[in-house]
């Protein structure tokens, strides 16, 4: 999937209400997604995105994964997205990337998502 097309599926999908904030929520969630990853697992993500999206899951992979739960995710994304954005509006917005992103990479992938992340996250990558 190309960067355009991953933007706009952001867009159709309720997680922005244009493109210029679809890009900021990609980026956001993509990178507290990465953060969340293991460094290697993060790469593998960052290999699968457009050019654009790929430094956004490495930027923070590096300091060790985070192991928080769904809802302390949604806090930490609502939080970097600023502007008044609390944990339910962060939660449409992860939904929004994270069903693109399960058109965006390989169906592999996204076990391996899975495998790193707790239960409560499935529900994201089964919303496609």
């Amino acid at each position: 999937m190309q960067y355009n097309e991953f933007i706009n599926a952001v867009v159709e999908r309720g997680g922005a209400v244009d493109r210029q904030t679809a890009q900021s929520v990609s980026h956001t969630v993509l990178a507290d997604l990465g953060q969340r990853l293991d460094p290697g697992e993060a790469k593998d993500l960052a290999e699968q995105l457009p050019q654009e999206l790929a430094h956004a899951v490495t930027e923070r992979a590096a300091s060790g994964p985070v192991a928080d739960d769904v809802d302390d995710f949604l806090r930490r994304v609502a939080e970097h997205l600023g502007a008044g954005t609390d944990p339910e509006a962060a939660r449409i917005h992860v939904t929004a990337v994270f069903s693109t992103l399960t058109k965006a990479v390989s169906a592999g992938e996204i076990d391996d998502l899975r495998s790193q992340l707790p239960a409560g996250f499935a529900a994201f990558l089964d919303n496609s």
